[in-house]
C-alpha cells in the first residue's frame, strides 16, 4: 500500500519506492517527457528530483519493462524518454486532464522580434546595381 516494489531478477530483492517519491519522480518524467539519472545507485539524491537516485533508476527500470519509456545508456548515464502509452499512463495515475502534455510535445513559440525588425527576406526589393 503506497509503495512500488521492483524485484532485482539477480538477488530477488523488492525495492519498496515511498509513493511520494514515486509521484514525484511521475511528476518530473510528465513535465519534461524525459528524464536522466547517473549510473550511480549511492547517490544520495538525483540532481533534479529531490529523491535518492536508486529510485529513480529503479523506478524507470520498472516503466522501461511496462514499455512506457525508452532507454539510452551512454557515458555512465541513463536516459528515457516517454513512449505515447507511458503519457496515457502518467496522465492516469497523475490525475491530469488531456489537455495537459509533457514540454517535447509542446510546440516552441516563435522568438519575439525587436520592434522596427523584419524577417529575413522580408527587406525591400531594389533593381540590381542601385
Amino acid at each position: 500500500a503506497g509503495y512500488l516494489g521492483i524485484r532485482n531478477r539477480r538477488h530477488h530483492h523488492t525495492m519498496l519506492i515511498p509513493k511520494a517519491d514515486r509521484k514525484a519522480i511521475y511528476k518530473f518524467l510528465f513535465s519534461e517527457g524525459v528524464c536522466y539519472a547517473k549510473k550511480d545507485l549511492a547517490q544520495p539524491k538525483h540532481k533534479d528530483i529531490k529523491v535518492p537516485n536508486i529510485y529513480v533508476v529503479k523506478a524507470m527500470t520498472s516503466l522501461k519493462s511496462r514499455k512506457f519509456v525508452t532507454e539510452q545508456f551512454n557515458w555512465q548515464y541513463f536516459y528515457w524518454y516517454l513512449t505515447n502509452e507511458g503519457i496515457e499512463y502518467l496522465r492516469g495515475y497523475l490525475g491530469l486532464p488531456e489537455d495537459i502534455v509533457p514540454n517535447t510535445l509542446k510546440k516552441p513559440k516563435p522568438a519575439p522580434r525587436a520592434a522596427g525588425s523584419s524577417a529575413p527576406g522580408d527587406r525591400e526589393r531594389r533593381p540590381f546595381g542601385g
